[in-house]
């Protein structure tokens, strides 16, 4: 039952964390594409990080009812932030002379980005998206208050009836599960950087 509860956290983690690089990306490139509207973009981002998790919970449940979705939509809502911010970051800081470069062998601004400045951006990229996922794994913690498991279910359980084994058992296991998955992104990322 417990690792259950693990391999459940996990999926939330990693689900929302599919989707939150996709819709990450498309609104990070959108917003470097269209200055006009990266403040505002940055800013709707920047304002979903800080609503509380249990009210974006509450929130999103009135949608879409006490289930797995709520929670993956949440995570993804919850963790955009550093994603978007990276890869505006990482597209707006691409050298100019390369930019010019790419023009003058004739790509199309289509080619450009996805041949030239992402693969550029993407170190910048991925380490918004470790920073998302670290972040998820702590928020998925929350899952238990809408049907949807997760390590939040042992921590509730412990809290409710003062087990400190219980409590001890799911602490222990987000900590672990946060370190091992930080530190082989952390690996990736150095690889990245060394290229």
């Amino acid at each position: 039952m417990k690792l259950n509860m693990i391999l459940e956290h996990l999926f939330l983690v990693i689900v929302s964390g599919f989707f939150l690089l996709i819709l990450g990306l498309i609104i990070g490139i959108v917003a470097y594409m269209f200055p006009k509207v990266k403040k505002p973009i940055l800013f709707a981002v920047d304002v979903l990080q800080t609503i509380p998790t249990l009210a974006m919970l509450g929130l999103l449940m009135v949608f879409f009812g006490p289930t797995t979705l709520t929670v993956i939509i949440s995570l993804v809502l919850y963790s955009l932030l550093p994603v978007v911010l990276n890869t505006v970051t990482g597209l707006d800081g691409i050298d100019g002379g390369i930019k010019e470069a790419a023009i003058g062998m004739g790509m199309t601004p289509l080619q450009r980005l996805l041949k030239v400045e992402l693969p550029l951006a993407f170190p910048l990229i991925f380490s918004g998206m470790r920073i998302a996922i670290v972040t998820s794994i702590g928020v998925a913690v929350f899952a238990t208050f809408v049907g949807g498991g997760g390590l939040g279910a042992i921590l509730y359980r412990g809290v409710r009836t003062q087990n400190m084994k219980l409590l001890a058992y799911g602490t222990l296991a987000l900590v672990v599960m946060s370190v091992v998955i930080d530190g082989l992104m952390g690996l990736y990322e150095k690889r990245l950087e060394r290229r």
